[in-house]
């Protein structure tokens, strides 16, 4: 029936495209998508890595996800990690999953992202 994940959707308040479009873009290395004209004036942005497409969209009031979360597959962790500690966002590295690197951050608004080693197991893999 799926076929396959076409976006994940985090919520941000009001007025904070720029702060994340300077992670987003500037520090993870993401594409800016043009938002359709209907959607414009609704604020938020739209961004592409790779085969991951995340919409930012504006809600009040805001609550940042503590907890629920996209999980990012990264080609190498360690540069990412260095280059998120430059830019000053801490990674929170994860060692519950056996034989999975790991680690978590906070985007500018507080939304929790996870981002994984690409040597992770494949799902059904044994």
């Amino acid at each position: 029936m799926i076929l396959r994940l076409d976006h994940v959707q985090l919520a941000i308040p009001a007025g904070a495209e720029e702060a994340c479009r300077r992670f987003y873009v500037g520090v993870l290395g993401m594409d800016e998508l043009e938002k359709p004209p209907a959607l414009k004036a609704r604020g938020g942005l739209w961004l592409r890595g790779g085969d991951a497409v995340v919409h930012l969209g504006v809600e009040e009031p805001f609550r940042p996800a503590l907890k629920a979360h996209p999980g990012f597959v990264v080609a190498d962790l360690d540069a990412l990690a260095a280059t998120l500690m430059d830019a000053g966002h801490t990674p929170l590295w994860n060692e519950a999953l056996p034989g999975i690197r790991r680690f978590y951050v906070a985007d500018p608004c507080g939304n929790r992202l996870e981002f994984l080693s690409t040597d992770i197991p494949s799902p059904g893999s044994s």
